[in-house]
């Protein structure tokens, strides 16, 4: 009977019943396509980060410079006696292999106290380099120009410096000359034992990863986007640090992100060496056992190591700027704003049609009291009326939903992700750990000059591009036919109760 009379209503009201489904249709369509794109944003973040920190990193654990330990954060470079080329200029060349500016180390100690905290289930120390060679040649000659300079930049982004040094008073001094910087990272991973960072998040394209023979040996291991602006491949060799090193093979990311967190991976104590930095780390990354252990972990290891940067990955997704940043917020701002408005236009829409209804079927109703239909009947079956017309609603919405997350795959749309993070010498200095500024490009530098330039403080940023991917998931679907549930719900519980406070006399006095 229930059914029957269900049936019956439904086909006799048509209008009705198509109006509260294309209503819920359309709020439903747009709850799932924010939905997962959100998703899809989410997605993307976690992929920037994980081209650096790898997959299954949950805390990072790092170290800023204090003033006191830096002379301002720059770079010296000690050229000593140079040679003369013959011609009236004077050669300068210099390499030099050092931890980031701004960044200072750990010991190995501190990797072992976080490796001993509960809920710690991995931990890894690296060292994170950059080998920067300042090179150029200087003229000679008697010019009085006072020491002024100039600088440009290639076409290959080199920086290059022309005019004497700072403080020439010509008279027999240096005349013009031109200089370049170039700069690219290098990452010191253990080969041995189990490890978390950078190369988790990696394939071998060519050649073949660490293993532990390699362990103090120079061999190295490049980002695929590194080898190929540089024209290296497997069995070339590497200058680092003034030694050359073989390439044993190269690797991209297994991410969105077009490169990977560095230029070159070296073994963890061949970097050490080379750096004269025994037992030093600039990095630990962390896995957690539980994702529920994260904050309790990060408290304790801001307890036990309190001069160290503790971060989770949530902390670290703040961080990625460009068009990736104003998609999410777009999407956690106006895009949740503008599902709930309309979602609750649709569920007013419902509400007022399915009371307009019960008014409208006055003499039904109390002609079905009069008959012996208790109130708590007519209320099922206005309540069951308005589920259905909801269900219908939302089977369509989320058809139609899907069909725009499939149109947004088609389209796959491109968007900049950016890492950028402070990189000051002061106390506290908020800086995401090394690498992190190259989340996106891999790259410490910035047209082969080292991020941020020479100076004492600054930014480092590089960019890349993501293709946003919206994904469907089983809890998109059950969140939209769970609306439409409610939405059919809410309005047949209202619609229901109206009916239920009908009189048979009302039916009686209409029929007259």
């Amino acid at each position: 009977m229930f059914l029957t009379y269900l049936r019956r209503e439904l086909t006799n009201r048509r209008k009705q019943t198509a109006v509260i489904a294309i209503g819920m249709a359309l709020a439903i369509a747009l709850v799932v396509i924010v939905s997962s794109i959100a998703g899809g944003v989410q997605a993307a973040q976690s992929s920037v980060l994980q081209s650096v920190y790898g997959v299954g990193t949950d805390i990072t654990v790092t170290k800023t410079e204090t003033p006191s330990s830096t002379n301002g954060g720059r770079p010296s470079f000690d050229f000593g006696d140079q040679g003369s080329s013959g011609s009236g200029s004077t050669d300068l060349s210099q390499s030099r292999l050092a931890v980031a500016r701004g960044t200072s180390t750990l010991t190995t100690a501190d990797v072992a106290t976080v490796t001993a905290t509960d809920g710690v289930a991995a931990a890894t120390g690296v060292l994170t380099l950059e080998d920067s060679t300042f090179s150029g040649s200087v003229q000679q000659g008697g010019s009085d120009s006072g020491g002024t300079s100039t600088e440009s930049g290639t076409s290959d982004g080199t920086s290059t410096e022309q005019g004497p040094p700072s403080g020439g008073t010509g008279g027999g001094g240096f005349g013009g000359g031109s200089f370049s910087v170039d700069s690219f990272t290098v990452t010191g991973i253990p080969v041995t034992g189990d490890t978390v960072g950078p190369l988790t998040s990696t394939e071998v394209t060519k050649g073949r990863a660490f293993t532990e023979a390699d362990a103090g040996k120079d061999v190295v291991v490049l980002d695929a986007a590194y080898a190929k602006s540089e024209s290296k491949t497997v069995g070339d060799t590497v200058s680092i640090g003034g030694k050359d090193f073989s390439v044993i093979g190269i690797v991209s990311s297994t991410g969105s992100a077009s490169t990977t967190g560095s230029n070159t991976y070296v073994p963890l104590d061949t970097a050490q060496a080379l750096a004269d930095l025994d037992g030093k780390v600039t990095s630990v990354y962390v896995s957690a056992s539980s994702s529920s252990d994260v904050a309790t972990i990060k408290t304790a290891l801001q307890k036990q190591l309190s001069s160290a940067t503790v971060s989770t990955e949530s902390d670290l997704a703040s961080s990625v700027s460009g068009s990736l940043s104003t998609a999410s917020t777009l999407v956690s701002n106006l895009g949740t704003w503008l599902s709930v408005v309309v979602l609750a236009a649709a569920f007013l829409i419902a509400i007022l049609f399915t009371i307009s209804g019960v008014t409208r079927r006055t003499r039904e109703f109390g002609t079905l009291k009069a008959i012996g239909w208790s109130n708590g009947r007519i209320t099922r079956q206005v309540a069951g009326e308005s589920l259905v017309q909801g269900l219908i609603g939302g089977v369509i919405g989320t058809a139609v939903g899907l069909l725009g997350i499939l149109v947004v795959n088609v389209i796959a749309p491109t968007i900049s992700a950016s890492a950028s993070a402070s990189t000051g010498t002061g106390p506290g200095a908020g800086r995401m750990p090394d690498g992190a500024a190259t989340a996106a490009a891999g790259s410490g530098t910035a047209g082969n000059v080292p991020a941020g330039g020479f100076g004492g403080g600054g930014s480092t940023a590089s960019t890349t591009d993501v293709v946003l991917h919206a994904p469907v998931t089983v809890e998109v679907v059950l969140l939209a036919i769970g609306l439409a549930v409610l939405g059919g719900l809410v309005a047949g519980a209202l619609g229901g109760w109206r009916a239920s406070r009908l009189r048979p006399a009302e039916a009686l006095r209409s029929v007259a």
